[in-house]
């Protein structure tokens, strides 16, 4: 029998083999390698989109944020202009009341007794004034309890004051408004 050797063949075919291997490793490294650039790629745009996102997003809110401040100065003015309509109304509708009451005033003014000041809160009006005695105070007073527009009055004080007379006083008193139901013309 013919003595074959089959190591030659055994050792090619072992380097064949490790050949494949080695290109097969090295063909998958490549690959491996790829793959990682292109995942790395892929993140990196999708984190510049995500950040252009986030820029757009901030950028908008600032906007917002400035829009929602100047709309909360306008509703103040907006309140403020309100509340000044509403005085002028009522200080339109009050016209011809503070008129009425000014013509009252004078109205029930007896004779020898003048005004020096006037001043309202409300519905009050403290009366300044000097009367030539003190009988020309107390129809004063009456006059005023018997007006429609006024109620409660009330001597806060007097004083003697010579300097208008030799029987004048200063008085000071207040009195309570009250609007006339019917009134008259």
């Amino acid at each position: 029998m013919p003595n074959i050797n089959l190591l030659p063949w055994r050792e090619q075919r072992r380097a064949e083999l490790k050949r494949e291997f080695l290109l097969v490793l090295g063909a998958s490294a490549v690959v491996g390698v790829l793959v990682v650039l292109a995942l790395h790629f892929l993140f990196m745009t999708r984190l510049q989109h995500q950040q252009h996102r986030n820029n757009y997003l901030s950028a908008s809110i600032e906007t917002l944020d400035r829009q929602v401040v100047e709309i909360l100065g306008l509703q103040q003015k907006r309140d403020q202009l309100l509340q000044r309509m509403q005085v002028i109304q009522a200080l339109q509708g009050n016209r011809p009341v503070i008129v009425r009451i000014l013509d009252q005033l004078v109205r029930t003014l007896p004779e020898g007794v003048f005004y020096t000041e006037l001043e309202a809160d409300h519905r009050v009006i403290q009366l300044t004034g000097v009367a030539q005695d003190h009988q020309q105070v107390a129809s004063l007073m009456r006059r005023l309890e018997a007006s429609d527009w006024f109620r409660v009055p009330s001597l806060e004080g007097m004083k003697a004051e010579p300097e208008y007379g030799e029987q004048a006083a200063v008085f000071t008193m207040t009195v309570r408004l009250e609007h006339a139901s019917g009134g008259e013309g």
